[in-house]
């Protein structure tokens, strides 16, 4: 009997508890954008990803919002899913908080698309992914849910938005970084070495120099260039910022690297003298290149060397266009010298120095 009475009392309690109403969780809402609160203590393991094209199935969600203005005369395209409440005022804080970071002519052309973490996940075809990025489109959590402030992964984004938007020729902005910081960071000298993966979204994620410039922008942002207090989660260490890769990213942010300079010398052996030299200081990691003419078509020869004079590192070859040439890509080297042999009786040349 004292069985019984347990059993019928067991079920009775199984019962109450399963027929008490359960509180169901809140939804949630879009935060304003804020760096107040950023940490990143006992967050997920997360990612942000980097994409070949605009995220997949943006049309299949349906979003709220649209252009709006920000200081300065310009405009920003903000959309957020319709899983967080409408709430206007709140977009346009996020309009401004993309039209605060350091920026240039790239801001009016992005999208930008906010959402809750598991439609993120979705878009950005990744479990981890906290962002994306891809044609010209960021898409990022609105929300703290995942233990990050969802300025923090906002800011990363338009970073990739910023190197998408610049050359660091001859190589990929998006997957090196900008010219100036790539050079600071010695970024070519590492990829030679084989402890930077430009471009690895996969195996070699904290070792892509695209995603360490992406977090250095944030840290730009979160630290005002100080490089002082701040959280590096994501990216190997060996990318970690210092105030001079952060002004390196703010120069290309605010003043792009676009082209090569040229120089041109106009020279003259010496008494008895077949050579002539003469130093160059490329002041960024590039190509260049070197062209030596002689009136009436001589043939003096260009040949490119370590700053002590010691190494070939381009000999010239004939240019289609008349004279010698000689290329070479400047990984590093602050200090070259440059060799003009004399190779018939004119004693007179022009030589052009193309510096990255």
């Amino acid at each position: 009997m004292r069985v019984k009475t347990t059993y019928f009392l067991c079920v009775a309690a199984l019962l109450a508890v399963l027929t008490v109403p359960t509180a169901t969780a809140a939804p949630p809402r879009v935060e304003s954008p804020a760096f107040s609160a950023a940490t990143f203590t006992g967050a997920v393991a997360f990612r942000t990803k980097l994409l070949n094209s605009a995220p997949r199935h943006l049309s299949a969600l349906s979003w709220w919002g649209g252009t709006y203005p920000v200081p300065g005369g310009e405009h920003v395209l903000i959309y957020i899913s319709t899983s967080y409440p409408q709430a206007d005022a709140v977009a346009q804080q996020w309009a401004d908080f993309f039209g605060g970071l350091p920026h240039g002519q790239e801001l009016s052309l992005v999208k930008v698309y906010i959402a809750p973490l598991d439609e993120v996940s979705e878009l950005c075809s990744s479990d981890e992914a906290l962002g994306c990025y891809g044609g010209q489109t960021i898409v990022a959590v609105g929300d703290s849910t995942a233990g990050i402030p969802p300025v923090s992964i906002a800011a990363h984004e338009y970073g990739h938005h910023i190197a998408a938007n610049r050359s660091n020729a001859p190589w990929n902005a998006l997957n090196w970084g900008t010219k100036r910081w790539a050079t600071t960071m010695g970024i070519c000298s590492r990829v030679g070495d084989g402890t930077a993966f430009p471009g690895d979204e996969g195996p070699n994620y904290t070792l892509n120099p695209g995603e360490g410039f992406a977090e250095s922008y944030r840290v730009l942002v979160e630290t005002n260039g100080t490089a002082d207090g701040y959280e590096w989660p994501i990216v190997d260490p060996s990318f970690r910022p210092t105030p001079e890769s952060l002004a390196a990213i703010r120069e290309d942010v605010l003043q792009p690297w676009s082209n090569a300079t040229t120089k041109t010398i106009r020279g003259k052996f010496l008494r008895g003298r077949r050579t002539w030299t003469t130093q160059v200081t490329p002041p960024l990691d590039g190509d260049l290149r070197l062209r030596v003419t002689v009136p009436g078509g001589g043939a003096d020869d260009v040949t490119l060397l370590s700053g002590d004079g010691r190494t070939v590192l381009a000999t010239g070859s004939w240019a289609s266009t008349g004279g010698k040439s000689a290329e070479y890509k400047v990984c590093g080297a602050r200090s070259l010298r440059v060799r003009v042999t004399r190779g018939g009786v004119a004693a007179r040349f022009t030589l052009r120095v193309t510096l990255p």
